[in-house]
């Protein structure tokens, strides 16, 4: 087994092999790519897995890819906080914005391992989505990754982290036991942190019950482990506090800065935590399929539109948001807590471009919304609107608070199945 880098000299290793003249690179050169919402789970879940299987045998780099822009790191406070934690800044990581062209990095000289999704999306599958070897991840199965891939592990958790933790917890161990020393154990704890921030956000410090799974517990316990074995003066602020964690105290931090939007103009907020999927497959006979685009935001509507200057005027920021991505169906997806402390879920959904995608979302509103999702009106319908030409919008307050994007965009999906514009 190879000696155990740190994460930072293990990401400029990755860097250096998208950077060296084609005729040396690796070939196949393999990746690991989170989904494009590229949120806290999908970023460090791609980063500690690219790593652990890098230092398996047979010993094969895998470059951990995040799924957005260079300039969209910015809009991550969450995962730059996570990132400290590790010992490396967002300057170390691999974006879009690194990967090489077409010209110099063909398809079949690429493999790739996807994390938190398992059907690649967006540009990169145009270009690479038959070099699809494996996924880990915890959404429903969308049937295309091969069934003898290898890893394929789909599974319902409350983050993906648990999974990668799971898959990687042998390598893990048998890398801390092969060297003991006070810089491996450093390394490893910085590593933990780097599977904690997701965990805990994605399971509210694991209290939310609709989410948590053994799993998950299991994750936690595994990482904690690796926190409390090594004091660490480099990450302490004070001498008293080498050593020092408290999950709580670590949670509160990561979570605060993931729900902080405030500086956000709101074209910003749509994009943060943005995920596209097209309908493709049932575009056969000529059509192009159905674009359906999904925003969350860790803030109310109220705030939204507050932010924007009003109802009408949030509406019109997100008329613009809609047309530039060209979807056909817009939906915002909001949580937060009101005053008592009580977790809230909003749903905004719009149907944009003709009468056959209104009928279709009118569709899911009554076979799915109104019981599955207990769906009412929101502010009184301020949000709301439609004209003649086939455009219907619909805001609501979402009582079923265990359905997130993972239930709402896939019931989407199936009604807009087989219409195409």
């Amino acid at each position: 087994m190879a000696p155990q880098k740190t994460l930072q000299a293990f990401l400029a290793t990755a860097r250096a092999a998208l950077t060296v003249p084609p005729s040396i690179r690796p070939t196949p050169l393999h990746f690991v790519v989170g989904n494009e919402s590229a949120d806290l789970d999908s970023l460090c879940s791609a980063l500690l897995l690219a790593y652990f299987r890098s230092h398996e045998p047979p010993h094969t780099l895998h470059v951990p890819l995040c799924h957005i822009p260079r300039e969209d790191l910015a809009l991550r406070p969450e995962f730059s906080a996570v990132l400290k934690r590790a010992a490396v800044t967002p300057d170390d990581v691999l974006t879009l914005t690194e990967l090489p062209g077409r010209d110099t990095l063909k398809p079949e000289d690429t493999r790739w391992l996807l994390v938190d999704h398992n059907a690649m999306t967006g540009d990169l599958n145009q270009a690479f989505g038959s070099r699809v070897i494996g996924c880990i991840d915890h959404h429903d199965d969308e049937g295309k990754v091969p069934l003898d891939a290898k890893p394929r592990v789909i599974e319902k958790t409350g983050s993906c982290m648990s999974l990668v933790v799971k898959q990687c917890e042998g390598t893990w161990d048998a890398l801390a036991e092969k060297n003991d020393s006070p810089e491996n154990r450093l390394i490893n704890r910085q590593l933990a942190y780097l599977a904690l921030g997701p965990l805990l956000i994605d399971t509210s410090n694991l209290g939310n019950k609709d989410k948590t799974t053994a799993r998950d517990e299991h994750a936690v316990a595994v990482v904690e482990a690796r926190i409390s074995a090594v004091t660490d003066p480099v990450l302490a602020t004070t001498k008293a506090e080498e050593g020092y964690y408290d999950r709580a105290d670590f949670f509160d931090e990561v979570s605060r800065l993931k729900e902080d939007i405030s500086q956000m103009p709101i074209r910003d907020v749509l994009r943060k935590d943005y995920k596209e999927w097209t309908t493709v497959e049932d575009a056969d006979d000529g059509g192009s399929g159905l674009r359906l685009g999904t925003s969350s935001a860790p803030q109310s509507f109220a705030f939204l539109a507050d932010k924007a200057g009003g109802e009408g005027a949030f509406v019109e920021e997100l008329e613009r948001w809609s047309a530039s991505k060209k979807v056909d169906v817009m939906v915002v997806l909001t949580t937060h807590k009101d005053e008592s402390g009580k977790f809230i879920r909003e749903l905004l959904v719009w149907a944009r471009t003709g009468p056959e995608v209104v009928a279709a979302v009118k569709k899911f509103v009554d076979a799915e919304g109104k019981e599955k999702l207990g769906l009412s009106t929101w502010g009184d319908g301020k949000l709301d609107g439609e004209d003649g030409e086939g455009s219907w919008r619909r805001c609501w307050t979402q009582a079923n608070t265990a359905k997130s994007r993972k239930q709402i965009a896939p019931m989407l999906r199936d009604v807009l199945k087989g219409i195409k514009t």
